[in-house]
C-alpha cells in the first residue's frame, strides 16, 4: 500500500473533482464491540469549500454503489451523473460535494478484503458493521475536511438510510437531509429479502467460512455463485414486474428453447439470461464478504435503536429542513413507508413522489423529477 497521512489529517492527494482520495483515521471501536487498529476511508469530492465551510453537501451511495457520483476530471460516468455536477441539480459549481465509501464494502474503505497489519485479509474477522457505525466514521472525515455542518446530507435507498442516522446521530451536524426510497427502519419482509441473500452466499462452498481470499482486495473469487444468486433476488426487488413485461414478457433468449429438449440443458427465458447477466456484472466486482457486510448493516438499520423508538428519536428533529421522497412503483421500499417516516419527522412536508414504471431503481434513473423539491428545501 502507498504511505498514507497521519490520521485525522486530509491526504496529500489528487484534489481534481472526482478523483479517489483515501484517508487514514486511526483505531476504530464498532457499536457492537469489534476494534480495528486502523480504519481508512475512501471518499471523492466535486467543487470548492467555502472559507466558512458552510456550502458541504454530502452524498450517500446505495448498497453496491461507490463514491464516483460525477464525472468531474475523468471521463467515468458517475452514477447520478445527471443529478450531480455543474448546474445540475446539486449543482458543483455553488456546493462542494463529498462521496463517502461505506464500511465494511469494497470500494476503498476499510471493508473485509482489506489487510491486516500482517497484510492478510481481515476476511472472517471483520467485525459486524452498523450503519450508525458508518456515519461516526463520515463524521471523522468531515472533521478532517474542516466541515463542522452539512449543509445536505442526501441518499436513495441505502444511502437514504445513512442520510437519516447522519441526522439522528449528529443532529447539529446537519442542516437539511433528503431521504430517497428508505426507511426509518429496515421492514421484516426487507430483512426476509437479505437473509436468503446472505445465504446464498454462505452456502456456496467457495465461501470456506469468508476465508477465501488468495491476497489483500481481491475481488472476483471466493462464492461468486452464491453472490450471484444473492444479486438476482436483489434485482427482482429493485425493479418491478412492469418493467419485466415490457422489456422480455415470455420470450426466449435468442435461438435458445425454454421447453428444453430431450437431452441437453432446457434454453433460458430472456428475463433469465438478463438476471444471468446482472449476477456476473456484479461477482466481477464486488466481494462476498463485503456484500454480507453492508447487507446485514442494512438488516439492522433502525433509527430508533437506543433512542426510545424510531418516533422518539426523529421528534426532535425538527430544526433540519427534510425532504422525504418515494418511487410510486416501489416494491422494496413501499411508498406507505415513505408516508409514515414523513408523518414522523417534525415540520417535514408531504412526500415528493418519483414516477416511474420501472420500480425501486428509479432513485438512480429519476431523480432529477425531485430538483424543484429539493432546490426549495434542503438545497434553497
Amino acid at each position: 500500500m502507498a504511505p498514507q497521512p497521519p490520521a485525522g489529517t486530509r491526504p496529500d492527494g489528487d484534489h481534481r473533482d472526482g478523483v479517489l482520495q483515501t484517508l487514514r483515521t486511526g483505531g476504530f471501536e464498532f457499536e457492537t464491540g469489534g476494534v480495528l487498529p486502523s480504519v481508512d476511508i475512501a471518499y471523492e469530492t466535486w467543487g470548492t469549500l467555502d472559507a466558512d465551510g458552510s456550502n458541504a453537501v454530502l452524498v450517500l451511495h446505495a448498497l453496491t454503489g461507490d463514491t464516483h457520483v460525477s464525472r468531474g476530471a475523468t471521463e467515468l460516468p458517475g452514477w447520478w451523473d445527471d443529478f450531480v455536477g455543474p448546474g445540475r441539480t446539486v449543482d458543483t459549481d455553488r456546493f462542494f460535494v463529498v462521496a463517502p465509501a461505506v464500511l465494511g464494502g469494497c470500494a476503498g474503505t476499510t471493508g473485509p478484503s482489506s489487510p491486516d497489519p500482517d497484510g492478510r485479509p481481515w476476511g472472517s474477522r471483520f467485525p459486524f458493521t452498523t450503519l450508525r457505525d458508518t456515519v461516526r466514521l463520515e463524521a471523522r472525515l468531515a472533521d478532517a475536511l474542516g466541515i463542522d455542518a452539512w449543509r445536505a446530507v442526501l441518499g436513495g435507498s441505502m444511502g437514504g438510510a445513512r442520510a437519516l442516522e447522519w441526522a439522528a446521530t449528529f443532529p447539529d451536524r446537519v442542516r437539511g437531509c433528503a431521504v430517497l426510497a428508505a426507511t426509518a427502519a429496515s421492514s421484516a419482509e426487507q430483512i426476509a429479502f437479505a437473509q436468503i441473500q446472505t445465504r446464498a452466499i454462505r452456502l456456496d462452498p467457495a465461501f470456506a467460512g469468508g476465508d477465501y481470499y488468495s491476497a489483500p482486495g481481491t475481488l472476483g473469487e471466493g462464492p461468486v455463485e452464491g453472490l450471484g444468486i444473492a444479486r438476482r433476488l436483489a434485482h427482482i426487488t429493485y425493479r418491478s414486474d412492469t418493467e419485466f413485461a415490457a422489456r422480455f414478457d415470455r420470450l426466449p433468449q435468442g435461438d435458445e428453447n425454454p421447453l428444453g429438449a430431450v437431452t441437453g440443458p432446457r434454453g433460458r427465458f430472456q428475463i433469465e439470461s438478463y438476471l444471468d447477466h446482472q449476477a456476473r456484472k456484479l461477482a466481477g466486482r464486488f466481494d462476498a464478504n463485503a456484500y454480507l457486510s453492508i447487507t446485514e448493516a442494512l438488516m439492522s438499520h433502525d433509527v430508533g435503536r437506543g433512542r426510545g423508538g424510531v418516533a422518539a428519536a426523529l421528534a426532535g428533529l425538527g430544526h433540519i429542513r427534510f425532504l422525504v421522497a418515494a418511487v410510486d412503483s416501489d416494491r422494496l421500499y413501499w411508498p406507505s413507508q415513505s408516508e409514515e417516516l414523513a408523518r414522523l419527522l417534525p415540520g417535514c412536508g408531504p412526500v415528493e413522489y418519483i414516477t416511474s414504471p420501472i420500480g425501486h431503481d428509479a432513485f438512480l434513473t429519476d431523480a432529477p423529477q425531485l430538483s424543484a423539491a429539493l432546490r426549495a428545501t434542503i438545497l434553497a
